[in-house]
């Protein structure tokens, strides 16, 4: 990677020299497997004399010509960089090169597809990998138009920002799509996909009365499973609501929505041509919260439409005026314009517990975050940028008013569109609109890090009557920042009558400095419950008074609705998190009540909290028994569960990961012979990888049980399964083979890649890959300099040693003291890996006291 991190300085430069007016750029995608002919033709101004370069990560260069003169590729040409000296004010720059093909998800990536030989490619270009397509300046803030011709296969289809032009034939087999020129938008937005991509198509009519084309696509082995009614219909809501929202049209021709192969991310908001990953085509039963996250992806990379490609922020530092935007506004459309109703509770149970998660990281950041490289923000697409700024612009809208908070965007865009703005640009016409003073909200909100906490602070008398209540706020470590926060404090009881817990009071109010009293609560019975910020009005922890804990362990199921059941569990597992409570509480407080949540995304998060709680939190004297037991209740659950339910196939699955002891892996075994399996369960394709790869970890099945099982299912989701299945074979040789393959030779291609990484750890000795704690330290910067960041980036967070301890605390430790200062986003990643690793052993130890307590009250292990 060195050689490719434009820094601000350099962006801000580069900025003020010159104007980039257009590009044309003419690729032939016919001339091999490996790399491909670029022919870029870029005008632009610039102050006279001065001298400037652009970015281009080639194979090759075969020849640039500024303004009419040949300049020498061996002297101006670096590989990563081609400089431009003596510019004139008006330039016209032409450039002939050579670029690769990509199997990192990065650039334009090539994929062939296993199951027909067919290739598809793809582009993605976000944070800076245009410039593996084609040279261009490669910053947000230098927008241009492009303009694009593409000579491919007469057979394929060819997609990009613009509509698809009648391709002209060029010779036998072969033909050229000749796109008319983009509005000015900034590089990372543009698009390419090429291949025999099947497509169907609907329209709409726009606010302004255009009818805007709608395309979906995906491959030809993946389309008979594609949801295309329920996209479709996702679509239109989501332009119904946000033009009528924003009163903004939509500003471009067309909009294409493409499933990738391979493809890294959730999705990517190309101009009028969004990328999918292709996990959301459901081959094989999903969870309906699959299915409800792919609702809330769709509008969300609609959002970006506006927020991102209209207008976009002039530098990274302001990546949530895309992102937190969009997120925010994505939910909203999604439970005021769908039938996901739900979506604010799903936003609690998954987003904002990444957003908690993330702002508690000793790496955490403002929501404005300084971003001097790109390496910086190339990990800054995190909890914060997403999660925490939709939670903070929820509170903002229900400050200044939803009307009054759309009204302000509807002169942002007006004033802005198409061009870069700052957060100021923004705050500017939102106080326009409500005719509120924001400053003091933006520093203390946007410009600041760290998560407060909110603790009930209560007394009542030997009747059970309140005599004091107030909230008490803190700050965290290092942040101590104390915000404002309008919440609600919701009185829950347990009704014998009903076996209910219902709310019988709740006081809204607004909370600020350290502590805040509650008059309205005093004289009033106490609940059986107090839950602060019921309704989840605020971005803000919370803390369970003690009776209201003992309540949620044994009636957390109870509650009337999701949304305050929601906030229990995150209040349960913050104090898990935090080094609170014991881990085994949590273990018994999740399989007690789990099986009565109501909502998809809160039982998937809660089953990945409960895997976090057992791998890694429990106390060692006990681990092994509880996470047997663990296993047991699993199966319980989904043999309690309704047939074909939701709630069952996210318990099979569970079962399937957490299955330990002889009698379970054997019952494993049964399945794969279709014995016991319960009803309502579906052995479809995938699911049958999921036993399969629990039985390789197991040591019940092998590497020609793994072949026989590709054979069967020879598609790119196979071998994504198989990579797993192979790096879980519980042979020293097996782990040796997957961190050759991975770290040493970089052989495979990154959804493969990080399928075995996931593999490698899958298992139940964990002596197998103890000697791959010390490795990882002495390998990781090597790959970190050498990979692009994709492959890095999952290297670097995914063999981080698993095995957390102290002493993996220390190495890190030392790692990090010798690691060169200028590899900030390895630094980043390594010290979010020790801060978990330090977590857990707090955790442990937490465990491990309330466990000697037990003891010592004759209650052993049974606690």
């Amino acid at each position: 990677m060195p050689g490719t991190n434009l820094t601000r300085a350099e962006a801000a430069q580069r900025a003020r020299t010159i104007s980039v007016e257009s590009y044309r750029v003419a690729l032939d995608l016919t001339r091999g497997a490996e790399t491909f002919p670029a022919r870029t033709t870029v005008v632009f101004t610039a102050e006279p004399g001065s001298e400037t370069f652009i970015d281009a990560i080639t194979a090759s260069v075969e020849s640039v010509t500024l303004n009419g003169e040949s300049l020498d590729p061996a002297e101006v040409s670096d590989g990563e960089r081609i400089q431009l000296p003596g510019l004139a004010e008006h330039n016209e720059l032409v450039v002939a090169s050579t670029m690769f093909y990509m199997n990192t998800g990065e650039g334009l990536h090539r994929f062939v597809d296993p199951a027909d030989g067919e290739v598809y490619l793809y582009s993605q270009f976000e944070v800076a990998d245009t410039r593996r397509m084609f040279p261009v300046f490669e910053q947000p803030d230098l927008k241009a138009t492009f303009e694009f011709s593409v000579t491919a296969s007469q057979n394929w289809q060819v997609v990009s920002n613009q509509p698809s032009p009648e391709p002209v034939a060029v010779s036998d087999g072969v033909a050229r799509w000749d796109f008319s020129p983009t509005p000015v938008m900034s590089c990372y937005v543009t698009a390419l996909v090429a291949g025999p991509y099947l497509k169907t198509t609907d329209s709409l009519v726009s606010a302004d009365g255009r009818t805007i084309d709608l395309g979906l696509f995906a491959r030809r082995s993946l389309f008979e499973h594609m949801d295309a009614d329920e996209m479709f219909e996702i679509t239109k809501q989501g332009f119904e609501f946000y033009e009528s929202q924003f009163g903004v049209p939509y500003p471009f021709e067309k909009y294409d929505q493409l499933f990738v192969p391979q493809f890294n991310a959730g999705a990517m908001e190309n101009a009028g041509a969004v990328t999918f990953v292709e996990s959301y085509i459901f081959r094989s039963k999903p969870a309906q919260a699959r299915v409800e996250r792919r609702a809330i992806t769709v509008l969300h990379e609609l959002a970006h439409m506006w927020f991102g490609d209209l207008v976009t922020m002039r530098w990274w530092n302001d990546l949530w005026l895309n992102e937190s935007f969009a997120e925010y506004m994505s939910t909203l459309a999604c439970a005021q314009n769908t039938r996901y109703t739900n979506a604010w509770t799903t936003f609690a149970a998954g987003e904002k517990s990444w957003g908690y998660a993330q702002d508690q990281l000793p790496t955490t950041h403002p929501i404005k975050a300084e971003i001097p490289d790109l390496e910086a923000v190339l990990v800054n697409f995190d909890g914060i940028t997403y999660a925490k700024g939709a939670s903070v612009l929820k509170q903002l809208v229900a400050w200044v008013g939803q009307k009054e908070f759309m009204a302000g965007l509807n002169r942002y865009f007006g004033k802005h569109a198409w061009s870069n703005t700052e957060l100021s640009d923004l705050m500017v016409e939102l106080e326009a609109a409500s005719g509120r003073d924001l400053k003091q909200w933006s520093e203390r909100w946007l410009e600041t890090a760290g998560v407060n906490t909110l603790i009930p602070r209560m007394t009542a008398d030997a009747d059970g009557v309140i005599t004091s209540f107030a909230i008490e706020q803190i700050g965290q470590e290092g942040h101590p920042t104390l915000r404002p926060h309008r919440v609600a404090v919701g009185f829950y009881d347990h009704r014998e009558d009903t076996g209910r817990l219902s709310r019988t009071l709740r006081v809204e109010l607004d909370v600020d400095g350290e502590l805040t009293q509650v008059p309205d609560l005093v004289g009033r019975e106490r609940p059986d419950l107090v839950l602060l910020n019921d309704d989840d009005l605020a971005y803000a922890k919370i803390r369970l008074d003690e009776c209201s804990l003992a309540t949620a362990m044994n009636h957390l199921g109870d509650f009337d609705e999701s949304l305050p059941r929601s906030l229990v569990w995150a209040a349960a597992w913050d104090s898990v998190h935090d080094g609170v409570s014991p881990a085994s509480d949590y273990v018994r407080l999740v399989l007690a009540n789990v099986g009565h949540e109501t909502d998809s995304t809160a039982v998937q998060v809660q089953l990945r909290q409960l895997d976090t709680a057992l791998d890694h939190y429990l106390a060692p004297e006990h681990a092994q028994q509880v996470r047997e037991d663990a296993a047991e209740t699993l199966w319980r659950l989904t043999e309690d569960s309704e047939a074909g339910s939701d709630h069952q196939w996210q318990f099979f699955r569970a079962f399937l990961r957490r299955a330990c002891t002889d009698a379970q892996i054997e019952r494993v075994a049964g399945f794969a012979r279709g014995e016991g399996v319960p009803d309502g369960v579906e052995l479809d394709t995938d699911t049958r990888w999921s036993v399969l790869i629990a039985l390789v970890a197991a040591g019940r099945k092998g590497a020609e049980d793994i072949a026989a099982a590709l054979r069967e299912d020879n598609t790119e989701t196979g071998a994504i399964a198989a990579a797993t299945a192979s790096a879980a074979i519980p042979t020293p040789e097996a782990k040796a083979d997957t961190w050759r393959l991975v770290v040493e030779q970089g052989a495979l291609p990154n959804s493969q890649q990080q399928a075995a990484i996931a593999g490698f750890f899958r298992g139940h000795d964990d002596a197998l890959v103890a000697p791959y704690a010390a490795r990882y330290f002495q390998d990781v910067t090597g790959v970190w300099r050498e990979r692009t960041h994709e492959l890095a980036q999952q290297i670097a967070v995914g063999l981080f040693p698993r095995a957390f301890s102290q002493d993996v605390v220390d190495d890190a430790q030392r790692f990090l003291d010798s690691l060169d200062p200028e590899l900030s986003g390895l630094r980043r990643i390594v010290l979010e890996r020790q801060d978990s690793a330090r977590r857990a052993v707090r955790a442990q130890q937490v465990d491990a006291a309330a466990l000697g307590e037990s003891s010592s009250d004759g209650e052993g292990t049974a606690r």
